[in-house]
């Protein structure tokens, strides 16, 4: 059974998309999937992205994804919410990743706009709007431009909103502006998905979080989350700039690099990265190091 969600917070407040660990082979480690997911729910997560970028989805199978999501929602799926990662840029792939995940016990779907193709609006529109149609399960949107080369326009967020399955939008725009227009029409929960914006976007209405730094401080997200929606905007600000520091540092190369070697520094489970992705080198590591001190965060 899927955790307790509203309208408001139909995945909870604080989610981390969550690693795939990996044996020193290569091979997929449920084992370490499942210790990790517990770790992470026990730290302050209400939610766990797997199958996304964080989780290295370009490279694993799907057989390797459906495996993934079984073992996450046996270890944590009565406490926290599982959503899967499912969009590609051929929307029937998306929809059989979409059925499949449901078939695995997923408690919701992310759907990340189509990459590389650069398809317009309507095309974006009719591609989510398939995967929706697949499946009784909840989406969340994800528009991250940077990555996909093209963006959710207002009205095609709007025109988005009103299936009755898709609830949720993952914002990694860096827009701002932009945010508070979409959040104002479309009625969609809104999701930060760039760390150093997180209160930012809670200030223009976002509800939570999707967090990759949520890996080493979900509890300092939850507090800085939680503070400013009780009104202490002083306490969450003070929050938010103590953690400036881990905000930049897992993000010093790509995001994966250094969170898989922050995992390993603290004696979790992570494992190799699979090209082309490639494992962090002594200098990000002594970097790393330093940036996660400075945040406050123990090793």
């Amino acid at each position: 059974m899927a955790p307790t969600s509203t309208p408001q917070t139909p995945f909870g407040r604080v989610l981390t998309a969550m690693v795939t660990p990996f044996t020193a082979d290569g091979g997929l480690d449920l084992d370490g999937a499942q210790r990790l997911a517990a770790h992470l729910v026990d730290s302050g997560n209400d939610g766990l992205v797997v199958n996304g970028t964080t989780g290295e989805s370009p490279t694993t199978s799907d057989a390797e994804k459906d495996r993934l999501v079984r073992a996450v929602v046996e270890a944590v799926g009565d406490r926290a919410h599982v959503v899967a990662g499912v969009g590609t840029n051929d929307t029937h792939h998306s929809v059989e990743l979409a059925r499949r995940a449901e078939a695995a016990g997923a408690h919701g779907l992310l759907a990340v706009t189509p990459y590389y193709s650069k398809p317009p609006q309507e095309g974006l529109y009719r591609h989510t709007v398939r995967i929706a149609d697949a499946t009784g399960l909840p989406v969340m949107l994800y528009d991250i431009p940077g990555r996909t080369g093209v963006a959710l326009s207002h009205e095609t967020l709007v025109r988005l909103g009103e299936h009755p399955r898709i609830v949720a939008n993952k914002d990694a725009k860096g827009d701002l502006g932009a945010a508070a227009w979409a959040i104002s029409r479309s009625g969609l929960a809104w999701y930060s998905g760039d760390d150093i914006l997180n209160l930012p976007l809670l200030s223009v209405g976002a509800v939570g979080v999707v967090s990759v730094v949520g890996h080493v401080v979900a509890g300092d997200l939850r507090s800085m989350v939680e503070a400013y929606l009780a009104g202490d905007v002083a306490k969450a600000t003070a929050v938010h700039q103590r953690l400036l520091p881990v905000f930049t540092g897992i993000f010093r190369t790509q995001g994966v690099i250094l969170t898989k070697a922050a995992l390993e520094l603290q004696g979790l489970p992570a494992g190799p990265l699979r090209l082309p992705l490639v494992g962090a080198t002594p200098e990000e590591i002594a970097q790393l190091k330093r940036d996660l001190a400075a945040g406050g965060v123990d090793l």
